[in-house]
C-alpha cells in the first residue's frame, strides 16, 4: 500500500490544499493521502485557530473524496511534533505501508533545517508540489509532481476574512464553520 503523508497547520484548510491531496494521490498512483494537522507546529509561534477548529475546518474540507483521509496522530501526542517522530509512530504502526511525504515546492530550500533531515530522507520519499511557472533548485531524491497554480494560501485568506473582504479559495462548508465560529475575525 501506497500513502501520501500531507502534514500542516491548515490554518485555515483552502481549496489548494485538497488540490494538492487530490492531485499528488492520482499522478503517483497511490491508495490514500492522510492529511496531518499539526497539533502544535515547531516551526511556527501559534496557529490562530484551536487545533480542533482546524481538525473540524480540514474535515469539512475532504468529506467524501474517495482516498483522502485525515490523521489525528499529532493530537495524540499534543506539544510540538516533529515530522521524523509523526513518521516514525506511522511506520511502527503500519509497516506494512510505503509512505510519502508531500511537501510544497517552496519548502524545499528548508529540508536541510528540518530536524534530523537525514535520517528521515531514509525512512519516507519526499513528493515536492511544484507550481506552474515556478522554478526550484530539486535534490535528486525529490520527486516532483506539477499541479495548476492555485492562488490560495492560509495566510491571505486568514488576512481577508479579518478585514472583513471578499475570500477565494475556500470551500463553502469550511467557510461556513469559519463564520459561524467567528474564527479569524481579529
Amino acid at each position: 500500500m501506497k500513502v501520501g503523508l500531507f502534514g500542516g497547520t491548515f490554518d485555515p484548510p483552502h481549496l489548494g490544499h485538497y488540490e494538492i491531496g487530490k492531485a499528488v494521490r492520482e499522478k503517483l498512483e497511490l491508495d490514500e493521502v492522510w492529511f496531518i494537522p499539526t497539533y502544535e507546529p515547531p516551526h511556527k509561534d501559534n496557529a490562530t485557530a484551536s487545533p480542533n477548529d482546524r481538525l473540524r475546518m480540514l474535515e469539512r474540507l475532504i468529506a467524501g473524496e474517495e482516498g483522502l483521509y485525515i490523521s489525528t496522530i499529532e493530537f495524540n501526542r499534543e506539544g510540538r511534533s516533529y515530522t521524523i517522530d509523526t513518521v516514525k509512530a506511522l511506520q511502527k504502526r503500519h509497516p506494512e505501508v510505503q509512505f510519502y511525504f508531500i511537501i510544497g515546492g517552496d519548502q524545499i530550500a528548508y529540508l536541510p533545517n528540518w530536524y534530523k533531515i537525514e535520517e528521515l530522507k531514509r525512512l519516507v520519499q519526499f513528493v515536492g508540489v511544484r507550481r506552474k511557472g515556478y522554478s526550484y533548485d530539486i535534490p535528486e531524491q525529490i520527486q516532483m509532481v506539477e499541479i495548476p497554480d492555485l492562488p490560495y494560501s492560509s495566510t491571505s485568506i486568514r488576512e481577508g476574512l479579518k478585514n472583513n473582504e471578499p475570500i477565494e479559495g475556500l470551500d463553502e462548508k469550511v467557510e461556513r464553520y469559519i463564520r459561524e465560529n467567528h474564527l479569524y475575525e481579529r
